[in-house]
């Protein structure tokens, strides 16, 4: 494991730095937030302007081609890029689907058309995508997808419902897995395709959540119908397209799940009382401070684990689920920790408390989800299990059985 740049890694970090100091306001304190106070339209426009901005210097997409518009270099001067955005006040979580998984999987199934039309458009942030791959029934198992895609002439048509799609309200394109024969087993039945949000038969539903954000959606889609030249990847081999499309997730190390846990909580214990004294002195407070400090340290070193890979020229390997799992049990304790050490108050919304607050308590509200989302706690374990440590895989008697039969 290397913590240095090489020389042209720490090169590169300068250039960028002297251009985000040149275009983009510092981040003032870790509370600091872009676009508070803008609503969704306001907000998706200076995304799309920044986005716009990027692909003018060349950093809209760092380590794609430049024959598809991309800059040419490597995944981790990505990353570095992500790292140094980071310290400044810029539009994120608009982009993330669409440059993290949705474009490089179009980048590597699509055909010249595809690419030609999709991807530099994208980079330059006309165009927004999202990722329909969960469904009611098919959550960390997707080989369960039940959207189906039928036949019909030159074309197909898609029924069925996908859920837990983020940004799907703003997106104007989304990689959609569906189901194209139910006599194959369930993971070779699959077919992926480009989805135009636009076309009629969509309905998208916001799902309010407990943090009081709609980021995640329900997608319904009735008789949608495709032409052709939307399939993405041979027709049955969507689930080699959507395990590509997971493994871009990998790459996105730029910013670690545990985030400013130990600093935050840290502050905090400090301005509380208990018993006429700073929190922080109390033994069981500090034993909760030294835990979130070690689940931000054993993140941070396995991220560096995953840069010094891609700095190779090599794939991080599957010890990468390792951060999910770490870093969402540690928004979660973190997040309790807090609320203990405001005893009563600590309930009260952070909008009364302060903006210390505000962090602790998205800890809290949001770690159930981040425990499921991108594949359970369950699914991590499995993962670190069998393809890290070499223990037997899991007894699927489902395997190679028709998927036709498992429905009944």
């Amino acid at each position: 494991m290397d913590f240095d740049d090489t020389p042209e890694e720490a090169a590169f970090r300068t250039r960028v730095r002297a251009w985000l100091e040149a275009n983009a306001t510092p981040k003032r304190s870790r509370d600091d937030r872009f676009g508070a106070g803008l609503d969704e339209a306001a907000y998706l426009a200076a995304a799309r302007a920044w986005q716009a901005k990027k692909a003018a210097a060349g950093y809209a997409a760092i380590a794609a081609p430049r024959e598809m518009g991309g800059l040419g270099g490597t995944p981790a001067m990505q990353v570095i890029y992500n790292q140094e955005e980071g310290r400044f006040l810029t539009p994120g979580h608009v982009f993330e689907v669409s440059l993290g998984t949705a474009l490089p999987t179009v980048a590597m199934w699509g055909t010249s058309e595809q690419k030609a039309a999709y991807l530099e458009p994208a980079f330059r942030g006309d165009h927004i995508w999202c990722q329909l791959f969960s469904e009611p029934s098919a959550g960390s198992d997707l080989g369960n997808v039940r959207t189906r895609a039928v036949r019909d002439g030159d074309g197909w048509i898609v029924t069925g419902q996908k859920v837990w799609t983020s940004g799907a309200h703003f997106a104007d394109y989304g990689i959609l897995l569906a189901r194209t024969d139910w006599d194959e087993p369930k993971s070779k039945g699959l077919t992926m395709f480009i989805l135009d949000m636009k076309l009629p038969g969509i309905e998208v539903r916001p799902i309010r959540q407990i943090s009081e954000e709609s980021h995640f959606n329900e997608v319904f889609l009735s008789e949608v119908r495709l032409p052709e030249g939307a399939r993405l990847g041979p027709e049955g081999q969507g689930w080699k397209v959507m395990l590509s499309t997971l493994m871009q997730e990998r790459f996105s190390l730029g910013e670690n799940f545990s985030g400013d846990l130990y600093d935050q909580i840290a502050g905090l214990a400090r301005q509380v009382l208990w018993n006429d004294r700073p929190a922080i002195e109390d033994a069981r407070v500090r034993a909760g401070i030294a835990d979130a400090y070690i689940a931000q340290f054993g993140v941070d070193l396995i991220v560096r684990r995953g840069m010094s890979a891609i700095s190779r020229g090599e794939s991080p390997g599957p010890e990468m689920a390792a951060i999910k799992l770490i870093g969402a049990r540690a928004f979660q304790t973190a997040g309790a920790l807090a609320l203990e050490l405001g005893g009563a108050e600590g309930l009260i919304a952070a909008e009364d408390l302060g903006a210390d607050w505000r962090l602790p308590q998205l800890f809290w509200i949001s770690a159930p989800g981040a425990r499921i989302a991108g594949g359970t706690d369950e699914i991590q374990k499995n993962t670190i299990a069998e393809r890290v440590l070499g223990l037997p895989g899991e007894i699927r008697t489902d395997r190679d059985v028709p998927f036709r039969e498992l429905e009944g």
